[in-house]
């Protein structure tokens, strides 16, 4: 979320004067002529923190048991590596990290570092002893896969059969994905034709099947290849270096504050903003690290992904694989390492094993291509449904040129698409801002102003309590028909931005699922070399923070914060049984409110009442919607269920239990009656007939045309029509 380039400027240069001023403390308060590095970056970190975060925290005993808990968690999310007795010893520190922040020192991160050395050792040769001999899968035994609910082993013999165990799943796993590929191979392969006289268009000799492995075969083929993943993994950890590791502690000091406020080391500063595949070729999706493991965070529009259409945000990447060749595991890496995996040229393919969050894995074949660079900004088309056109506006982001050179706006692009939609005499509009992650404040606020007079849109209130007001003061509307204005539990910030002030103002119909994302917040990213006095120019570069500085307000009052904005009709989606969204992160800042601003409700208010009691109605006796109802349920269930069968049959029944749910929900979708997308006269006219071109302008409504809740929205939208 950003300001105008001006205010930015001056706000970093303010926060740059107090870090200085952190910088000359810590030089006075140091008994050395230049303090340690660590001594630098936790100092000037927390005066930055203290001085200018949005709520900062009291540096005491509750502040130091928020880092120990979250930095204890960081270094063995999965408990495997630390015993009961190590937490035990480090617990001494439980009430003294803020003791240590002031002073400089830092005997807890020591402490730490010293015993996971200790440990990674013994479990290296652990893991190693128990791979070296076969698993026997058909011993009924279990184990938990949520690492949250499990605690620090008891001692020695517990943690041998943690680790059996987890061997053990990890080996099963990926026996049950080779009889899955090896029982799909024998399904796909055609008759033989070595008989057959060979013909003029065909005289290459017949290709030779696979030899069908035994499960033997494939236990001792997925032990090798859990041995190769857990080395790789290990040698990741045994080249962690000091500075990493100072690196981890500096950023798990900055989450207490909130999720959003982060430690960025230098190098990681740079891959900050870096797409998984490159800037503009490969797949097209950008990453985050959490908790060991390497997560999906936004698809790209226009992307490879995005086309391809089966990785989703918040998948897990588990393993990759270029074409046909071997998987590399990649769970343990950094995003940097990982990206020289998943990124390649045009037209290559890459596979990817995710873990879905509901527990299954799935394998993802994209071939990477240039992003299309119009499909990541504002698209409308028609919709033909009885007999009356319905307008369709998606919105990927809210996209800006913050540098004014020339590039394109949000805001400016959907006027220009409502302009050509009341050309074509649209009836209503459903405008679509599912797994819109937001971006530009001042586009959020232009935008809302399209569709109603002018008036305040969003409050803006910074950690000393001002609050400032933006209005949109163009009185002028560029669309007052019927509106559904389409959200997700990914859809955030300017989305939640726009969503509230259409249901504030009473203008639309906010539809989707039961509330959007909750991040209500906005961050500044500050670079500490460039506070730095030259006296520390010896131990540059120490890299930036990211912290946040300002809340946003509805014009009714209440924050977009942690609840996110309420869908006014609630439509069952395939993310409902995610816990997903800013109060599911660790130490969220919460929901308040403060005095609404002054503002006139729109005239001719939708009757949410009646639209809501036949949008029930109506996903009650839709197929579509019951299927995507059990299969929701389902993967809610197998979510919940975290304790999984160790016996081979029992676990590959689970997995083809869900498959059959989901492939039934696949069939549904089929039959669904399409929707009657058409592209829009001032398109089919800008692009002079050229059907190559009309094909990939269109090309971004063929993945919705079965999109039901888009059906949903239509058929809301024709109801208000006859009120």
């Amino acid at each position: 979320m950003s300001f105008p380039r001006l205010k930015v400027g001056l706000y970093a240069f303010l926060v740059a004067a107090v870090f200085v001023l952190a910088s000359y403390r810590l030089l006075h308060r140091t008994n050395s002529a230049v303090p340690s590095k660590d001594q630098v970056l936790i100092g000037t970190m927390m005066e930055g923190l203290t001085q200018a975060h949005y709520q900062p925290e009291k540096i005491d005993d509750v502040f130091s048991k928020r880092v120990f808990d979250l930095y204890v968690k960081h270094l063995d999310y999965r408990k495997q590596f630390l015993l009961t007795s190590d937490i035990e010893q480090l617990r001494q520190y439980q009430t003294r990290i803020d003791d240590e922040v002031k002073s400089g020192s830092h005997e807890f991160l020591d402490l730490s570092t010293k015993l996971m050395a200790e440990r990674t050792k013994e479990m290296q040769g652990l893991y190693r002893e128990i791979l070296a001999k076969p698993f026997d899968f058909t011993v009924d035994e279990s184990f938990q896969t949520d690492f949250e609910k499990a605690a620090f082993p008891a001692d020695k013999a517990a943690q041998r059969e943690l680790w059996r165990k987890l061997m053990k799943y990890e080996t099963l796993s990926r026996v049950s994905e080779m009889m899955e590929a090896q029982e799909k191979a024998k399904k796909d392969t055609k008759p033989s034709t070595a008989t057959a006289a060979p013909s003029a268009a065909n005289t290459e000799a017949p290709t030779a099947a696979e030899p069908t492995r035994t499960p033997a075969q494939m236990e001792a083929e997925a032990r090798k290849r859990v041995l190769k993943y857990y080395d790789e993994q290990f040698d990741e950890i045994n080249e962690t270096d000091a500075n990493e590791r100072l690196a981890t502690y500096a950023n798990t000091i900055a989450n207490t504050y909130d999720p959003h406020t982060e430690y960025f080391a230098p190098k990681a500063k740079e891959d900050f903003d870096y797409e998984m595949t490159g800037r503009f070729e490969g797949i097209g999706a950008t990453l985050r690290e959490k908790d060991g493991l390497i997560y999906v965070d936004d698809i790209m529009p226009g992307s490879a992904s995005a086309r391809q259409g089966e990785l989703k945000k918040g998948d897990a990447l588990l393993r990759v694989a270029q074409g046909a060749a071997e998987p590399v595991s990649i769970e343990g890496w950094h995003t940097a390492k990982a990206v020289t995996l998943i990124r390649g040229k045009k037209g290559s393919e890459v596979r990817l094993t995710v873990k879905k969050p509901d527990g299954s894995t799935k394998v993802i074949p994209i071939i990477r291509d240039v992003v299309v660079v119009d499909e990541k900004y504002a698209q409308s088309s028609v919709i033909m449904d009885k007999g009356q056109k319905i307008g369709y506006l998606r919105l990927p982001g809210f996209y800006a040129d913050f540098n004014d050179n020339g590039g394109r706006s949000s805001s400016d692009d959907v006027k220009k698409e409502l302009a050509k939609l009341n050309a074509e005499g649209v009836k209503g509009i459903v405008m679509d801002l599912r797994f819109n992650g937001g971006g530009s404040l001042g586009d959020a606020v232009s935008m809302a102003g399209l569709f109603m007079g002018s008036g305040p849109m969003v409050q803006v209130r910074d950690g000393q309590g001002r609050t400032n007001v933006l209005t949109d003061n163009d009185p002028r509307v560029q669309y007052s028909g019927p509106l559904v204005v389409l959200v997700n539990k990914y859809s955030a910030s300017a989305s939640e931005i726009l969503a509230a002030a259409i249901q504030d103002y009473h203008r639309g119909v906010v539809m989707g699922s039961t509330s959007t994302y909750g991040k209500g917040t906005v961050q500044r990213i500050l670079d500490l070399d460039e506070a730095l006095p030259s006296e520390l120019n010896s131990i540059k570069p120490i890299g930036s923070l990211k912290l946040t500085t300002q809340k946003f307000y509805r014009v009714n009052g209440g924050s977009t914060q942690f609840k996110g904005v309420v869908s006014d009709i609630v439509v069952p989606d395939l993310y409902s049984y995610l816990d997903q969204g800013e109060k599911e992160q660790d130490y969220p800042l919460k929901w308040d409110e403060i005095q609404p601003a002054r503002y006139r409700t729109w005239d001719a208010a939708p009757a949410l009442d009646k639209l809501r009691a036949s949008s029930k109605a109506r996903i009650a006796t839709n197929p579509s919607f019951k299927v995507m109802d059990e299969m929701v349920k389902s993967m809610r269930k197998r979510k919940d269920e975290t304790t999984v069968s160790l016996k081979l049959s029992a676990y590959r029944a689970e997995q083809q239990q869900a498959k059959v749910i989901s492939d039934r929900y696949e069939e549904a979708q089929k039959t669904s009656t399409a929707l009657a997308f058409s592209p829009l006269a001032a398109d089919v006219r800008a692009l002079g007939g050229d059907t190559v071109k009309m094909n990939r302008a269109a090309r971004f409504t063929k993945s919705l045309k079965k999109d039901i809740t888009i059906g949903e929205a239509v058929a809301v939208i024709q109801d208000e029509l006859k009120n």
